[in-house]
This record gives structure tokens, C-alpha cells and sequence, in this order.
């Protein structure tokens, strides 16, 4: 991921660049790669996130898969009704809409995020 980007994600997201374990939200960058789309490429993150804590709301300029690796997140996308997510689920987030996750449960909440984004933007947006 391109360092402005990756600074960008963090500091939407509560972390830091580098991964610690005392983070409240660590991000580990997996892969950054071009797709057969024009324009298009596929980012893959894994997001740690401790107990209680709130990943703000924000929107990313593609679609997002969030697959649940442990724990429990609740997520909250613009328009809809709350859904809670265990170990094993997944969602699907649209391009461009706002959402946030919450670890709701007493230990780490860990999740596998892959992105279909536009390539050479922000993969983070803050939301206004």
C-alpha cells in the first residue's frame, strides 16, 4: 500500500502504521495487487481489533468483503439495521458507503478485509 495511504488508513482508523499489540486497532497489509478491471485493484487486510473498541465510521472507493477470522464485530452501515458477526460470517459493504465496526465481545476481534477499490485513491475515506 502507498505510504500516504497507509498513514491515511491508520489514522482514520485509531492506529498507527506499524502493528503493536497494545494498538487498540492493528492493521497488517497483505496484499496490493492489479486486476483485470481498468483502473481497479485488490487490497487484502487483516484488522485486530480490541475488546469495546469502535472503528469509526468511514467509506471506501470500492466494495469491501469482511470475513470475521475470531471473535464477535458488530457493523453498522449507513441506511441498515445493525448486524453482529461471529467467527465464520461475512459481509458484503457496497463502494462508497459509510460504516463502522465494533468489537462487542471480551477478547480480540479479528477480521479479513478485501477491497475492490479504485486504484491510486485513499482505500479509507473518514465519513463528514
Amino acid at each position: 500500500m502507498k505510504m500516504i495511504q497507509a498513514i491515511a488508513l491508520a489514522l482514520a482508523l485509531g492506529g498507527a502504521a506499524a502493528a503493536h499489540a497494545d494498538q487498540p486497532i492493528q492493521r497488517t497489509d497483505l496484499i496490493e495487487n492489479d486486476i483485470d478491471i481498468p483502473g481497479h485493484e485488490v487490497v487484502q487486510v487483516r484488522v485486530d481489533i480490541a475488546p469495546g473498541v469502535l472503528a469509526p465510521n468511514h467509506s471506501h472507493p470500492g466494495e469491501e468483503v469482511a470475513f470475521v477470522l475470531e471473535g464477535t464485530l458488530e457493523y453498522k452501515l449507513e441506511g441498515r439495521e445493525p448486524v453482529t458477526l461471529k467467527a465464520g460470517q461475512s459481509l458484503f459493504i457496497p463502494s462508497g458507503v459509510v460504516h463502522s465496526a465494533k468489537n462487542i465481545g471480551s477478547g480480540k476481534a479479528s477480521e479479513l478485509a478485501t477491497y475492490i477499490v479504485r486504484k491510486g485513491e485513499a482505500l479509507v475515506m473518514p465519513a463528514k
